[in-house]
């Protein structure tokens, strides 16, 4: 197999910390069954817990940890914070780098907002109380976007087909390890769903399969657009009629391409193969980067980008070629309250055309968009 060369969790740690603290660890974070996976095979959540406990292997003076609760569950956010507030009661300064308010701790000591590369004052929690302050910070996020600057999206491609997707009894297995068995679902043309589950439990999978991105799609019982997958259909011709985001794609375009050309990208699926840009596509890219307020970083390269920038010109290319299905995975991944904001009501937008189909993943349930009417969930196998 392609995999037998990666590494499994177990090999990556051997040495680096005693057993009894990554038993204690994993037990406190929940991912007790990783040890003999292979690196690649873990969930967005599951790498990340895994990299927190990297991180913990020796208690040290100051810990200083960038947006840990991104792609974490909320069983999971509960039970860091807990691992958290242990650490600084045994005499460990905590450094948490935030971009979304919601996520501040309750036994935070202290916040420190910063805006356009300024640090602001400080605000004791103990003197302003715990809202307060976290109001007070929330001050500092702004964004330059607007929706009067947003492509008109009220029409998509006329619906020629029944279902969406329909997935019938899927099973998806590397190795001895299961990811997904026995799943079914249909989703009609035009419905809203949110798909839900703990980390873990196979959603990024289950979407791989929809989106053509895996191959064992060939091996399962899958319709797409009411065409049976493995009927001879190209994989573009699937990809032509979805908008597609997840938390890696970012990961595909560090090769020195511009946020333009990124964002242009999308209206061909293309990641590191790119067409030229016409004038008509340059300039409807600029007025996506333009409406999620960030249309100044349409000349810089994508990879000099922060997380957050990276992410809004991500989410324009999944938006820009006003696709009839959107699979929108953790779509506010790494984004401040404002941006947010924007980007949900470029969503609600999106959505007011009747022949819209969404699929919304999110692990803050909040933050999905009440024209989502329905809910899949998935268990943790």
């Amino acid at each position: 197999m392609m995999s037998d060369g990666i590494p499994t969790v177990e090999e990556l740690i051997a040495g680096k910390i005693a057993p009894d603290r990554w038993e204690e660890l994993c037990s406190r974070l929940s991912i007790s069954d990783i040890l003999h996976k292979r690196i690649n095979f873990l969930s967005s959540g599951e790498l990340r817990k895994f990299l927190i406990i990297n991180m913990m292997t020796e208690i040290p003076d100051i810990l200083i940890v960038d947006n840990p609760y991104i792609g974490l569950d909320a069983a999971s956010r509960s039970l860091f914070n807990e691992l958290l507030h242990d650490i600084a009661s045994q005499g460990t300064a905590v450094i948490l780098l935030l971009c979304n308010t919601v996520d501040i701790p309750h036994f935070t000591r202290f916040v420190l907002p910063m805006k356009q590369l300024t640090v602001g004052k400080m605000l004791p929690v103990a003197e302003l109380g715990f809202d307060e302050a976290v109001a007070e910070a929330a001050k500092a996020f702004s964004t330059k976007g607007s929706l009067e600057l947003m492509p008109d999206v009220s029409l998509c491609e006329p619906v020629d087909y029944r279902n969406a997707f329909e997935l019938r009894h899927c099973d998806v297995r590397y190795g001895s390890t299961a990811i997904l068995h026995d799943v079914s679902w249909t989703v009609a043309a035009g419905e809203r769903w949110a798909l839900l589950g703990e980390n873990g439990s196979g959603k990024s999978t289950l979407l791989s399969l929809v989106y053509a991105d895996n191959p064992q799609g060939y091996s399962n019982d899958i319709s797409i657009f009411d065409r049976r997958r493995g009927r001879g259909e190209s994989i573009w011709d699937i990809k032509r009629r979805i908008g597609y985001i997840s938390p890696e794609m970012h990961l595909y375009f560090n090769n020195g391409e511009d946020t333009l050309t990124v964002v242009a990208s999308g209206l061909h699926d293309n990641v590191g193969c790119f067409r030229r840009i016409t004038p008509e596509m340059g300039s409807l890219a600029q007025q996506w980067l333009d409406a999620l307020g960030i249309g100044h970083t349409a000349r810089r390269m994508f990879r000099t980008l922060s997380s957050g920038e990276q992410r809004m010109a991500l989410l324009a290319r999944t938006f820009i070629k006003n696709a009839p299905l959107l699979i929108l995975d953790e779509p506010l991944h790494g984004l401040d309250m404002m941006q947010k904001r924007l980007v949900a009501a470029a969503i609600a937008r999106m959505l007011r055309s009747e022949n819209r189909t969404i699929i919304y993943v999110t692990h803050y349930e909040a933050e999905i968009p009440p024209e989502i009417t329905r809910v899949f969930r998935l268990s943790r196998r």
